[in-house]
């Protein structure tokens, strides 16, 4: 998968184009349609002011969020996709600076290390998997993420699992 990344104030300086190349890289070993060379992603890091304006236009939502996904393939069209031909768009995901920074403090977690699981959720939610639709879907997206998370030295986000 390719990447195109746009970082804006107010995020710090970092790699996090690195990181979020990393991020891909480990959810394509757990989620195989995101491992077609021919998909492309459009990551924004902003500010809590451009997620709240892009939650009230696309989500009728007045109020910033950590992480928006604005998928571009329907999940049958992302699964049937072959390996040959030009790009396809799977989407763009927008992650909202304060809302990031102030949610991994209250976790005690970095901000690097929450970046990446917001990253990887919305990732899967380009890829068709939504939490919100259904109880098997939330469980799906929490038990891969915890999955991806581990491939890159991070610790479940959601406490403590039993074995």
């Amino acid at each position: 998968m390719e990447l195109e990344i746009e970082i804006e104030e107010p995020w710090p300086d970092g790699d996090w184009e690195a990181l979020a190349g990393r991020v891909a890289e480990a959810a394509a070993r757990h989620v195989p349609e995101l491992a077609n060379t021919r998909l492309v992603t459009s990551l924004l890091f902003t500010s809590d002011e451009e997620i709240h304006v892009l939650n009230r236009e696309w989500r009728q939502r007045d109020k910033p969020t950590n992480v928006l996904s604005f998928p571009m393939l329907e999940r049958d069209d992302l699964l049937a996709l072959g390996p040959d031909g030009p790009p396809e768009m799977l989407g763009d995901i927008a992650l909202a600076h304060a809302t990031c920074a102030r949610e991994a403090e209250e976790k005690g977690v970095s901000l690097q290390d929450h970046a990446s699981h917001l990253i990887l959720h919305g990732l899967l939610h380009l890829a068709g998997y939504d939490h919100e639709i259904s109880d098997a879907d939330a469980e799906k997206m929490e038990e891969l993420e915890v999955k991806v998370l581990a491939l890159l030295g991070i610790a479940d986000p959601y406490g403590e699992r039993d074995a």
